[in-house]
């Protein structure tokens, strides 16, 4: 045998005696061969029959490689004859031969137990080489392999189904094929990324859903793209179908709420009743044309809805993403979705993933798409099992569906399930896909649609072929009397939890201050350490500091004011959550939200134990990525408008790994699908002479996606300014994205403080004017953020009281009304200036120079960097050459 061709004696003797002390120490074959040998030589003791013991092992070998690689045998292509065989599965391989197919084996942990060697390869043909191909095998778990071989072992991978249950699966697939044509007919040439090749998808999905049901599931979220999506929306969400056709006949009226989206775009959700009580919320996200971008999205609304349940809501929610082949091979970002599902803070107990694989990525062949053998080979990294499903057996993708909610359910692990099938049309119904697969689209012509081959099976079982006309006429009837019928209105964004969201955006002067005794209180409980825990001496004495500076009331840096806003948020029922790379400690070790214990590694987040009635907090680090991380944390805020969500960027640079989530869906989804959040951005900004990627956060991106009050873009410069910015964020009526520069140099600058009175007292300023008296200033400078305090420094060096400095706290919306104010104070100035430290591509000056020159009465100034092709100078020294050359600028205009 392979295993045994070149091992000694020795080396063998001692692989033996490891497997007898721990079965799992040695590899799969040799645990195989080792149980084999020892099952014969109990029954052949005395006889001397050496042989038979070795060929017991080598049944016990052939049953370990059949679930290995029994899939590589299995029939799951529709366009490619069935394998005959594999020459990893030939009998002499394990010292076995025709002559021994009517002798009797007793297999050790073989489900169906003893039978003859012919019984025993006919079962596991049954089980691993039929049209589900299995890989489960290099699950390293032994508890998760054993129950997934007993459950595909007994039942050969195979559901018993009666003729009503067999009829419920063609009508779904009936549903999903008429659907198809009716569109196909009704709206020639229309684009609607038909699902015709891959139908059975519909039942599959629908018997994901009726088995969650049972398991317990009341919530699901799926989502997917566009390929097939408007056959899911009709067929498993029940979206009114005389909707989806005025959507068809652009009844603007009806589709679009804003700009809208095309059809099959849109999110969706209903309530479905399975009976006995069982009702399931379904949701499918809103998604762009960027391929699983959506996938961290879902990931994050599960996690949140988790939390809305309370204990047990991981099993009570039910994530399902719907992948292609092209893009689940391809697509970074289903790897760092896949990388998500056991990281702590992000786990949502197990991810059903389903790949419908039509063999084309547009024109696109497999082998030109990836380089591994199966589309889905990237999600071995979990150790996960993987199904292969024949796409013309809707009765296998069902069997499948109700094992994989099993496991998934038991072991709150993902489970993905693949469909082999093909793509009847082009990419869209406009494309001629012989032009570059012509070939393969010659086999497709050749083949007649899913429903019709699983209605011939069904009428040679004996169901009667009256019947199944009947569910197909029926079907018919329904999509005819929609195309006439009236539509029903339906709102996605604004419900539940949104109900008492104010849709449209309205400036709002709140008032955030918050009592200095409960400042004080407050602060002495997020400072305090309980006296067993061993803090590190640096970070007690950071503790210890921000204590003394609220007892005092004076000195406040950026981390005290951002630890009291999250404090008092807390305690007045706000969660908070705050994500992102190093956020525990902080990037600039501002924060430490979270303690480490220096002799146990306990953790300890002393916003945790403010009072037995607060909201929660959660702090993560998140993995290494900042795509599928921001992804998840703007799904978790549209589940959470009650919540303060923040990502943080460990540089504001770093964001543009994210820019998808940020183009399709942050800045966005309010316009294009009535969903809006809350979700805040922090985004340290700042030029200290770091070098292009860890200087600029890209301002100008951010502004040049404003319109129509979709985003909050703010640059605040003070703590206080911060701490009244968080809580104003959950005070206003409203909800829209919250992009912050925040500082690094500046969480320690000495003139960077904020007094106890100025959190206690006030609002968040969207404008701040140097104030003070009237007085003769003849240069107005007009700044944002951090370049204040540098104009502020030369001020007072030069003593220039003919010099007035505006700070706009809020560069959009930008508040024109309290600008317009502060600039009237100065009516001798003769001359105004923009002061920025960003190149004159970069910053605010594109965006705020139009705006300054109407309320101007014409182009301020500008007194900045010169436009760059990087954002920022990689040498410390010229940074500072070319910083001191712009203040000195700014000063002698």
């Amino acid at each position: 045998m392979d295993i045994l061709s070149n091992a000694g004696h020795q080396w063998l003797e001692q692989q033996y005696l490891r497997w007898r002390d721990n079965p799992d120490s040695v590899s799969d074959d040799l645990r195989a061969f080792f149980t084999g040998f020892e099952i014969a030589e109990a029954a052949t003791t005395g006889s001397g029959d050496l042989d038979l013991a070795q060929k017991h092992a080598g049944v016990e070998l052939l049953i370990q490689r059949y679930r290995e690689l029994g899939h590589l045998q299995a029939c799951t292509d529709p366009l490619t004859p069935c394998p005959t065989g594999h020459p990893a599965l030939a009998l002499e391989n394990f010292g076995l031969g025709p002559e021994d197919m009517e002798k009797t084996f007793h297999p050790r942990d073989f489900a169906p137990g003893g039978g003859t060697l012919r019984q025993i390869i006919e079962k596991l043909r049954a089980t691993y080489c039929r049209t589900v191909g299995v890989e489960f095998m290099h699950i390293q778990d032994p508890e998760q392999r054993a129950w997934l071989r007993q459950r595909m072992e007994e039942s050969g991978n195979s559901l018993p189904l009666g003729p009503e249950e067999k009829l419920a699966i063609l009508n779904k697939l009936q549903e999903a094929a008429l659907f198809e044509i009716f569109l196909h007919k009704k709206f020639l040439g229309q684009k609607r990324f038909s699902l015709e090749g891959g139908e059975t998808m519909i039942p599959l999905l629908e018997e994901l859903t009726r088995a969650g049901a049972d398991q317990g599931v009341c919530d699901l979220v799926l989502g997917m793209a566009h390929r097939g999506r408007l056959n899911v929306l009709a067929n498993i969400f029940g979206k009114p179908l005389a909707n989806m056709f005025a959507e068809f006949t652009d009844n603007v009226e009806l589709a679009f709420v804003g700009e809208g989206d095309v059809k099959y775009h849109k999110g969706f959700s209903c309530d479905r009743d399975f009976g006995n009580g069982k009702v399931v919320h379904m949701s499918i996200a809103s998604n762009p044309s960027h391929l699983e971008a959506v996938d961290p999205v879902v990931i994050g609304k599960c996690r949140a809805r988790h939390t809305n349940h309370g204990p047990g809501g991981r099993k009570k929610v039910l994530p399902i993403l719907i992948h292609g082949d092209a893009a689940f091979a391809g697509q970074g970002m289903v790897a760092e979705t896949l990388n998500l599902s056991q990281i702590d803070g992000y786990q949502v107990g197990g991810t059903i993933h389903v790949v419908l694989n039509n063999q084309i990525g547009f024109t696109t062949s497999p082998q030109h798409a990836r380089s591994t053998p199966y589309a889905t080979d990237v999600a071995k990294m979990l150790m996960v099992p993987i199904f292969h499903v024949h796409g013309e057996d809707p009765e296998a993708a069902a069997f499948v569906a109700r094992l994989a909610i099993e496991y998934r359910q038991r072991f709150g692990r993902d489970v993905i399930i693949e469909i082999i099938c093909y793509r009847r049309q082009g990419h869209n119904e406009g494309d001629d896909p012989s032009f570059t697969q012509p070939l393969m689209y010659e086999k497709i012509r050749q083949r007649p649609p899913v429903h019709e081959v699983y209605s011939e099976r069904l009428a040679a079982e004996g169901i009667d072929p009256d019947v199944i006309r009947a569910q197909a006429d029926a079907i018919n009837a329904r999509l005819e009397e929609a195309l006439s019928g009236e539509t029903r209105p339906v709102h996605v964004g604004y419900k539940g939890k949104w109900s008492n969201i104010q849709r449209h955006y309205e400036p709002v002067e709140i008032t955030t201050g918050v009592p200095e005794p409960v400042l004080r209180k407050l602060a002495m409980r997020i400072t305090s350490i309980p006296k067993s825990f061993n803090a590190h001496p640096k970070v007690a004495r950071l503790l210890e500091n921000r204590r003394k500076m609220v007892e005092q009331g004076t000195g406040l840096d950026w981390g005290a004011a951002e630890a009291l806003a999250f404090a008092t948020l807390l305690s007045e029922g706000t969660p908070v959550r705050l994500s992102g790379q190093d956020c525990r400690r902080g990037t600039f070790n501002h924060r430490h939200a979270v303690l480490i214990d220096n002799k146990t590694g306990q953790l300890f987040v002393p916003h945790g134990f403010i009072s037995p009635t607060q909201a929660p907090i959660q702090v993560y680090n998140s993995m290494l990525s900042e795509n599928a991380v921001l992804g998840f944390e703007y799904g978790y805020s549209l589940e959470m408008p009650e919540g303060l969500t923040i990502w943080e960027a460990q540089f504001g640079d770093f964001a543009n790994g994210a820019q998808v989530i940020i183009d399709q869906f942050i800045s966005s989804s309010g316009s294009k699908w009535d969903r809006t959040s809350g979700l805040v951005m922090f985004l340290p900004h700042g030029y200290e002479g770091q070098g292009a990627e860890h200087s600029s956060a890209r301002v100008e991106r951010y502004l040049q996606l404003c319109a129509d009050h979709n985003l909050q873009v703010v640059y605040p410069s003070t703590p206080a300014q911060f701490f009244h910015l968080l809580r104003r964020q959950m005070k206003v009526p409203w909800r829209r994205p919250l992009i912050v520069f925040t500082p690094k140099s500046m969480l320690r600058h000495p003139d960077c403080r904020s007094s106890l009175e100025d959190l206690s007292k006030g609002r968040f300023r969207e404008v701040i004017d140097d104030g003070g008296p009237e007085r003769p200033v003849r240069t107005g400078l007009i700044c944002s953020g951090k370049i204040y305090f540098e104009l502020l420094a030369r001020k007072r060096e030069e003593e220039r009281d003919d010099v007035a400095i505006i700070r706009i706290e809020q560069l959009y919306p930008l508040r024109r009304d309290l600008l317009r104010h502060a600039l009237q104070r100065y009516s001798r100035v003769e001359t105004w200036a923009w002061v920025q430290e960003e190149p004159a591509n970069g910053g605010p000056w594109s965006y705020i120079r139009p705006q300054l020159a109407d309320l101007l009465g014409g182009d301020p100034t500008y007194v900045g960097r010169p436009a760059t092709a990087a954002t920022a100078a990689g040498s410390h020294r010229q940074h500072v050459r070319e910083q001191k050359k712009l203040i000195s600028k700014a000063f002698s205009l």
